[in-house]
């Protein structure tokens, strides 16, 4: 994970421009972090994080736990990502991501994970996907 990230893998490019950060990891998991930020503002009376943002950070930290479960880097395709937006997430705080992958067949990564923004039990967003491998 070190050396994924030290090659850039989360700084870089979209994750880069949302200001998507690494935070911790397990075996089979990844927490990333995506900071408020003023530009990332969906409903401006408000002052709320669109979901988009939400949703591509979970997207990268379900991505990751595949990874980790490999034990390598394998490039896959998001196959299936089904997001329950549950609550915006409260205005200056720093949105949490943890993603978990919890099986993985031949061809087929299954994931799950939450969004929060302090509180683990007062989630966000719940994610359910999966992520097909392009090895033929």
């Amino acid at each position: 994970m070190e050396r994924f990230i030290a090659m850039g893998g989360l700084g870089g490019g979209h994750g880069r421009h949302l200001g998507i950060a690494y935070r911790a990891h397990g075996p089979d998991w990844a927490e990333l972090a995506l900071p408020y930020d003023e530009r990332l503002i969906g409903d401006p009376a408000s002052g709320v994080i669109a979901s988009g943002p939400i949703v591509a950070m979970m997207d990268m930290a379900t991505s990751v736990a595949v990874w980790l479960k490999r034990g390598r880097f394998e490039a896959h395709v998001t196959l299936d990502l089904r997001v329950d937006y549950l609550r915006p997430a409260v205005p200056q705080r720093t949105v949490i991501g943890r993603g978990e992958c919890y099986r993985i067949t031949r061809s087929v990564a299954f994931v799950r994970g939450i969004a929060h923004d302090g509180d683990p039990d007062d989630p966000v967003a719940h994610v359910a996907g999966t992520f097909m491998g392009m090895k033929p």
